[in-house]
């Protein structure tokens, strides 16, 4: 096995996306590779005066029924599969007259980006599934000892640069490296047509987007991003992977700081959920540790609402993360600049922002674009939870007075801010809040009764005339005796306990109002 193999005199190129491919070819040809194409890819390379050797002339019939049939063809993956120190297989492609191709340059039909679609047919689905090209690529990189495959545009600068390096040959690694991502990608892309195809029925006309939840197999396909220091702790290894989405925690840009840990990213998507959740014409923020609110708040500016969130719990704040919902100004940089913070994950960061934040050298910045997330996943030994994400949004129609006492209009607000917060707090939750500010939250508690006494435990704020959420229904009287007792007016949760009735009378003993949502929020 050589490390270098022999010039490369003949290339194939077809694919769909043409981004860089000009360029690239230009390059070739002024190496003196000899170019063949199909269809569009071909036109293309003429219309920008490079020749080209059409597919056909290369196996003698014309590219048929519609395009389904170009190059599957012996004159192609003969020329691509031969192995070029068998004699054998030499002396094989000479009799049948088939001439040698050195390096496949390839891309597939755009199947995913079709599947997403809303509205797309079964048919137009169908006819996205590339044949061909899987077929010329996998015969190339099987056969990567003597046959380079190109399958990324991201690829063409730097083989071009080897090409013309070093006189017209790649190395045998190159040639390795490009072969495993080509069995990478179509093992991708087999994945995204077996889990599109097995969620419908040519029958039904359904999009994938209008199929069965959760697919009978479940494939998944993230490319490593990051390799980290460590895990939860030092003697766990770990890595991030993304789903190359370009959205979302795992896609975000980092505009500065040291390299985030395992605990930030975990932290950081705790941050960033919370932040989704509020519209971005309110200013909010939510300052997050160990994947729990420790504040949360509203304001009429962003630097507001950080403050109204730090006056929640200032203590557990410092050293913690966090998500805005709205880009990060001059303003509330300045505030923030004053606690010490791990990350700041925002939509953006202005450039005033940036220049306050300069100072700080190991706080990170995040910038994230927002994602829909379907899905959440845990593994299990053995195998994996999948669960729909809970981004069920709470309505009208979904809130029942149970007590004999309504809410006021300002208890209501302060109830549905307070709800809205406690879905992103661990069970068993209790939050405690005024309008658009958390006041003290209890998080992770064995018991209920627990959870609302460590939340008026840890309040700073007085709790006389807040409001309290639950994140699922009270067992006993005794959660909502103890909220009446830290000076709570009024209770939101779901119901459905056998006691309700004992809940609900201790509720109008005490002069509570307390709403039922229908809705649980577990987060374990």
């Amino acid at each position: 096995m050589t490390s270098v193999g022999p010039p490369i005199h003949r290339t194939i190129l077809s694919v769909t996306d043409k981004t860089g491919l000009v360029e690239f070819a230009r390059r070739l040809a002024a190496l003196g590779i000899e170019l063949i194409s199909t269809g569009g890819t071909a036109r293309l390379l003429r219309d920008s005066g490079i020749a080209v050797k059409d597919v056909s002339e290369l196996t003698g019939f014309p590219e048929m029924l519609d395009g389904r049939v170009k190059t599957l063809h012996p004159n192609v993956h003969g020329g691509i599969l031969h192995r070029r120190e068998d004699s054998r297989h030499v002396a094989s492609v000479a009799e049948h007259g088939i001439a040698p191709i050195d390096m496949v340059v390839v891309n597939l039909y755009a199947f995913q980006k079709t599947a997403a679609k809303p509205d797309v047919k079964f048919e137009e689905l169908i006819e996205n599934i590339d044949i061909g090209g899987p077929s010329m690529i996998r015969s190339a990189a099987k056969n990567f000892h003597d046959v380079a495959v190109v399958t990324s545009p991201s690829d063409y600068s730097a083989i071009a640069d080897e090409l013309e390096r070093e006189n017209g040959t790649l190395s045998l690694a190159t040639k390795w490296r490009l072969a495993q991502k080509a069995f990478a990608l179509t093992a991708a892309y087999d994945s995204a047509i077996a889990s599109t195809l097995e969620r419908i029925s040519p029958e039904s006309g359904h999009s994938p987007a209008q199929a069965e939840s959760f697919p009978p197999t479940l494939r998944l396909n993230f490319q490593k991003v990051l390799d980290l220091r460590y895990g939860e702790n030092p003697h766990q290894n770990a890595a991030m992977y993304c789903d190359g989405s370009g959205a979302g925690v795992a896609n975000a840009k980092q505009l500065q700081g040291k390299e985030l840990s395992y605990n930030n990213i975990v932290d950081l998507q705790a941050a960033w959920d919370v932040a989704q959740d509020f519209k971005d014409d309110t200013p909010f923020c939510a300052i997050i540790k160990h994947t729990n609110p420790c504040g949360a708040a509203t304001g009429k500016t962003l630097a507001e609402a950080f403050q109204r969130a730090l006056e929640c719990d200032p203590v557990s704040a410092f050293g913690g993360v966090i998500g805005v919902n709205r880009p990060v100004d001059a303003g509330a940089a300045e505030q923030m600049h004053k606690l010490f913070l791990e990350v700041i994950a925002a939509p953006a960061f202005d450039e005033a922002a940036r220049a306050k934040f300069a100072s700080k050298k190991n706080l990170r910045l995040v910038e994230v674009t927002p994602a829909a997330q379907k899905w959440t996943l845990k593994n299990v030994s053995g195998g994996m939870l999948v669960q729909d994400a809970d981004v069920r949004p709470l309505a009208d129609t979904d809130l029942k007075v149970v007590t004999k006492r309504s809410a006021t209009p300002e208890e209501t607000r302060a109830l549905l801010f307070a709800w809205q917060i406690c879905k992103h707090v661990k069970s068993n939750a209790i939050v405690y809040a005024r309008e658009g500010q958390t006041v003290g939250i209890g998080a992770g508690q064995m018991s209920r009764v627990d959870a609302a006494k460590f939340g008026a435990m840890k309040a700073q704020l007085p709790l006389k005339g807040t409001v309290a959420a639950s994140d699922a229904f009270f067992p006993f009287p005794d959660g909502v005796e103890e909220i009446a007792k830290a000076g709570a007016t009024a209770i939101i949760q779901p119901g459905g306990s056998q006691r309700d009735p004992e809940v609900i009378e201790a509720a109008d003993r005490l002069g509570l109002a307390t709403l039922f949502t229908g809705v649980r929020h577990f987060r374990h």
